[in-house]
């Protein structure tokens, strides 16, 4: 049950023991649990409703879809007690006979053939009737006074506060208890069942243990494994059954609200605001992979909580996700960007920092040339590709397999960046030695790739040297010990996605802008290459992209696309939207389905928001005063003393209600009516359900 899910494509370990402790011993956790493990077992068994994409489930009470009327309180009760004074009234007359006698004729005609008026019998039916009158009374009066309102706004809470039991608490019949695990009872797994519910009731059990289990238990409903060998691990191990291969069972820290059971992290509250929708009003916002699977595009300006409040949450989550065995994730942010600490992570690459104990692959840890010539030339040129079908990325590409297959042929290995800028420079030597050791070799269809890109070096519309150039970025000596292809290194290649792996990317953006961009777009192709032919796609892989400056591309913007049909997504934020070319700012929008606009945009990119979530139809009031004109001298002496006391002139109002079609939220309210710590947050499911853009205090 302990596969290796650091393991990459060239068999390289991507998670090396650390110095200060095995990694076959689990760490102790940051907080002791309670002995008894009930903060466990009331976090286990608190209802997670179904609700709307994007709810917070944890302890969830759906609200209905639209609002009620609500009544003030103070003309609540007042309007109440002035009911049941008229109603105390009217029995008072009805009882002393100030109203007549017509309210018990029905029990004169009754009783009136009764010999005796005393008996037992005259005297329960008149009291019975008594108490019908008084009931008819009472029920017309607590409709008139809205009685039952105040039963269900104040009344009714506090009773049922006083009765429920406490999350946790309930006592649950065995096959509707979580905590007894009732589908391994179900499949005859027992022992196991008894072993984890005895460790949950220790306080030996934290939520990833569950959700880990969980997951190796879906191993075994599928096939993956035998349901002897999970038995056995959980027999063996317990509550540490099945651990991730680095041996945690939990984050160093945690800074956001995670429930692994639904899957979420809790980013904000949605706003008690006219603009959402009533059943999001004053619920959490959560997203999970079933959102995420459908990428997050986030725009604000610096300092308006991207990273803080929207990248960290993400990544603590996914990098839970992945130790629970359901995710793998790849976290991509400059140095210092406060992406999570290092020791919450399997792999770190320090690009540019010699202390680094990865490389990263330059060619993603494939064999194929042509593979590794369209992700390199997507990385290398892919921004100055035209963004309509036909552009110089394909012949970017060309050029690359040109020189990569003859010179994989000859040496086994791909070249290392001096080797790749001196190949497109055009130099004479390299050129000429694998010439000569392709012509031994007997491989013509090389030589013909070879002859081929020694015609087109003497044409002034090459490529090549604008590969060069860009190359040249990379050929510095702060990364003179990166990029090794030689084996000398151990790099780390994203073909390692089809195990449940926690990678950070740290780029060296100070000094070294540009290189940085090449880098980041490297990964981004790299990522939507390797998702698209994984093995087992039950696991869910996200890139966590801090800054997408300068990432975006055409080809970008397809691999995004195909995301969703990989079981990956990626979340992608950006300063401004004219970070990205203008032909590629709707196209992006439209391959997100989930979008988020903070605080402090410009106006400008408030508007391709605005038409990205479209219009919906309103209810809108038109209210206008008339003035009153009086005819006769009664009404104009009248309308004279009106005028003195008041000061106004007499109107009439009158109120217009019409459906009109208006933006859900428009260029001005995102640039100028979002207060700071606010964003508005449109989402989409994997399964196609949607939210309307709701307005969100991520602080909360």
């Amino acid at each position: 049950m302990d596969s290796d899910g650091t393991q990459e494509a060239r068999g390289t370990h991507a998670n090396p023991v650390p110095r200060s402790r095995s990694a076959a011993v689990p760490p102790m956790p940051s907080t002791p649990p309670k002995p008894d493990g009930s903060a466990f077992l009331s976090w286990l068994r608190t209802p997670r409703p179904e609700a709307a994409p994007g709810v917070w489930r944890f302890g969830h009470v759906p609200r209905p879809e639209q609002e009620p009327e609500v009544i003030p309180a103070r003309q609540l009760f007042s309007g109440a007690l002035i009911a049941f004074l008229v109603g105390w009234l009217v029995w008072s007359l009805l009882w002393n006979g100030y109203l007549g006698g017509w309210w018990v004729l029905p029990l004169t005609a009754m009783t009136d053939s009764w010999t005796d008026p005393h008996s037992m019998s005259r005297v329960v039916l008149s009291y019975a009737w008594y108490v019908i009158v008084a009931l008819t009374i009472m029920v017309s009066v607590g409709r008139l006074g809205r009685w039952s309102e105040i039963w269900r706004r104040y009344l009714a809470p506090g009773l049922r506060r006083l009765t429920t039991p406490q999350p946790g608490e309930a006592p649950l019949p065995p096959q509707e208890d979580p905590a007894q695990w009732p589908q391994l009872r179900a499949a005859g797994a027992v022992d196991a069942a008894e072993r984890l519910a005895a460790e949950a009731r220790a306080g030996l059990m934290r939520d990833v243990d569950h959700a880990r289990i969980s997951r190796a238990w879906q191993g075994v409903r599928s096939g993956r494994h035998s349901l002897a060998t999970f038995t056995g691990a959980v027999l063996q191990d317990g509550a540490a059954a099945c651990l991730h291969p680095s041996g945690e069972r939990d984050l160093p820290t945690r800074l956001a609200r995670h429930d692994l059971l639904t899957g979420q992290v809790r980013l904000g509250t949605t706003a008690d605001d006219p603009r959402n929708p009533y059943t999001y009003r004053g619920t959490g916002l959560a997203l999970g992979p079933e959102l995420l699977g459908t990428s997050l595009l986030a725009v604000g300006p610096a300092g308006s909580g991207k990273t803080g409040t929207v990248v960290r949450p993400l990544a603590e989550s996914l990098c839970l996700h992945a130790l629970a065995g359901r995710a793998a994730v790849v976290v991509v942010g400059a140095a210092g960007a406060g992406i999570g600490p290092a020791d919450a992570y399997d792999v770190v690459v320090r690009i540019g920092n010699p202390e680094s104990v990865y490389d990263l692959d330059l060619y993603g840890g494939t064999t194929d040339p042509d593979e590794a010539a369209a992700v390199l030339a997507e990385a290398l040129v892919g921004d100055l590709a035209d963004p309509h079908p036909g552009n110089d990325s394909r012949r970017s590409t060309t050029v690359l397999a040109q020189l990569l297959g003859p010179f994989r042929a000859v040496h086994d290995r791909f070249p290392s960046v001096p080797e790749l800028r001196q190949l497109l420079d055009g130099a004479p030597a390299p050129l000429a030695a694998l010439r000569t050791a392709l012509e031994g070799s007997g491989q013509e269809s090389l030589l013909r790739e070879l002859d081929a890109r020694e015609r087109q070096l003497a044409h002034p519309g090459d490529v090549a040297g604008v590969l060069a150039d860009r190359v040249a970025l990379l050929d510095r000596p702060a990364f003179a010990g990166f990029f090794d292809t030689s084996g000398q290194s151990r790099p780390f290649s994203l073909k390692a996605l089809d195990h449940p792996v926690r990678v950070r990317i740290d780029l060296p953006a100070r000094g070294h802008a540009d290189a940085s961009r090449i880098l980041a777009r490297l990964v981004l192709a790299q990522f939507t290459a390797s998702v698209a032919v994984r093995e087992d796609r039950s696991l869910f892989a996200c890139l966590v992209l801090d800054d997408a400056t300068g990432v975006i591309t055409p080809e970008a913007v397809r691999g995004i696309q195909r995301l969703r049909s990989g079981n990956a997504g990626a979340v992608l934020t950006l300063r401004t939207l004219d970070d990205v070319p203008r032909p590629l700012r709707g196209p992006l929008l439209g391959a997100t389905g989930c979008r988020m606009a903070l605080s402090g945009l410009t106006p400008w990119d408030g508007q391709d928001f605005a038409e990205v979530w479209g219009k919906e139809w309103t209810e809108a009031r038109d209210v206008t005063d008339r003035q009153i004109i009086a005819e006769t001298p009664a009404g104009k002496a009248l309308h004279a003393v009106r005028r003195v006391i008041t000061g106004k002139a007499p109107t009439a109002r009158a109120v217009t209600v019409r459906q009109v079609e208006r933006e859900r939220w428009s260029a001005s309210e995102l640039a100028h009516a979002l207060p700071p710590g606010h964003a508005v947050l449109s989402l989409t499911s994997v399964r196609g359900e949607h939210a309307p853009p709701l307005l969100v205090d991520l602080r909360e």
